[in-house]
């Protein structure tokens, strides 16, 4: 099978017609609103190849079906809340009060037919009161034995609502849970869940009283994700829909086994070394202090990119080529990800921040500076 998958060079989308996959359109199938109902989850991925990146472009398409029963718009936000989750990513979500954050997190969940917990993160927060602590419990027969109990992180999907509300040292307690998928709590180390997920939330607005998250644990996240205003059309179709007796009810597209066969599948896409050597490149143009930084980065970048972020544009564009159905990575699926890679992993200076500058802005002329051919 390997040598068939690397062989695999086609870029056609297959319609699927699995026994598993119960009235899933294909990718190229009519809008949601005309989609039919979800009879049952996909409960496996096929073992060829080609058979399962079709499957799973096409549970991509229903997943976004059934989440927009309820949420209406944020195409952008969600096609990249499921990139990340099938390239074994986490996300923050930017974004002002009252864009649906947190409900969007909710309706993943219910698609996806897996486990999900919110903790909202304040200033009181300890770091036991997510992974957990050691009790001392008494047996019926009154005999006294420590045992762990355990916290919210041992879920799916957590949901880290507004993140950067809680000191250093309680955000900290998701490092080893986001990279090791596993916690230690009084010397004992215990795995978590699989698939596991993090999605934190942050407000751009209030930053009173906030702890804004280190740039080693900003780095954990695939992605940062900014979630943006609805259209006016949007907003008057938000306005009908949630203003009505109840919500639509959503249906399991997927389960858990089938999603982490989905995972192992994007690791297994092939990446052609000349796409390789400009996600490198691209990296390597955000640190002021490499030959090849353009003048700008040099002038305005404190710190650039290390190499999580090309691990993390290779895994990204891997997994977005896989949920639409296609096998091979081009440097245009790398450029599709820059921004939400590479913002919170670029530090400006002062004279940056003075003239107006952004990390997007930043980005985008390392785009136009950065050919895809080496010179």
């Amino acid at each position: 099978m390997k040598d068939r998958w690397v062989a695999c060079t086609c870029t056609h989308k297959f319609q699927v017609t699995d026994k598993d996959l119960v009235d899933a359109p294909g990718p190229t199938a009519a809008p949601a609103t005309s989609r039919p109902a979800q009879t049952g989850p996909l409960d496996h991925i096929p073992e060829d190849a080609r058979e399962a990146v079709a499957a799973l472009a096409a549970a991509h398409q229903q997943i976004l079906a059934e989440i927009g029963k309820i949420i209406v718009g944020q195409r952008k936000v969600l096609e990249q809340i499921l990139t990340a989750f099938f390239a074994q990513g986490h996300c923050v979500l930017m974004g002002v009060p009252g864009l649906a954050k947190t409900l969007m997190v909710n309706c993943l969940a219910d698609t996806l037919s897996l486990a999900f917990k919110r903790v909202q993160f304040t200033p009181d927060l300890m770091p036991t009161d997510i992974t957990g602590t050691t009790i001392l419990d008494q047996d019926d027969h009154g005999k006294r034995k420590f045992a762990f109990t355990a916290g919210p992180v041992f879920t799916n999907i957590l949901l880290a609502d507004e993140i950067n509300r809680t000191p250093p040292k309680t955000q900290a307690a998701l490092l080893e849970a986001m990279q090791e998928r596993r916690v230690t709590v009084a010397g004992e180390t215990h795995r978590l869940p699989l698939p596991f997920l993090v999605l934190a939330t942050q407000n751009p607005l209030e930053q009173e009283g906030t702890y804004p998250l280190p740039e080693a644990q900003l780095d954990r996240f695939l992605f940062l994700v900014k979630v943006d205003y609805p259209s006016e059309q949007e907003e008057e179709k938000i306005l009908q829909s949630t203003t009505l007796e109840r919500l639509p009810e959503l249906h399991s597209v997927m389960t858990a086994p089938a999603i982490l066969a989905g995972q192992e599948l994007v690791r297994r896409v092939p990446v052609s070394p000349f796409v390789t050597n400009y996600a490198a490149r691209l990296v390597r143009s955000t640190r002021p202090g490499d030959p090849a930084a353009p003048d700008f980065v040099r002038k305005w970048v404190r710190w650039g990119c290390g190499p999580r972020a090309g691990q993390a544009l290779l895994l990204a564009a891997k997994a977005h080529v896989v949920l639409a159905g296609k096998f091979n990575v081009s440097c245009a699926d790398i450029r599709t990800f820059a921004h939400p890679i590479l913002r919170h992993r670029l530090g400006l200076n002062f004279a940056a921040v003075s003239e107006g500058y952004d990390t997007d802005k930043i980005i985008d002329m390392v785009l136009s500076a950065v050919p895809e051919e080496r010179r």
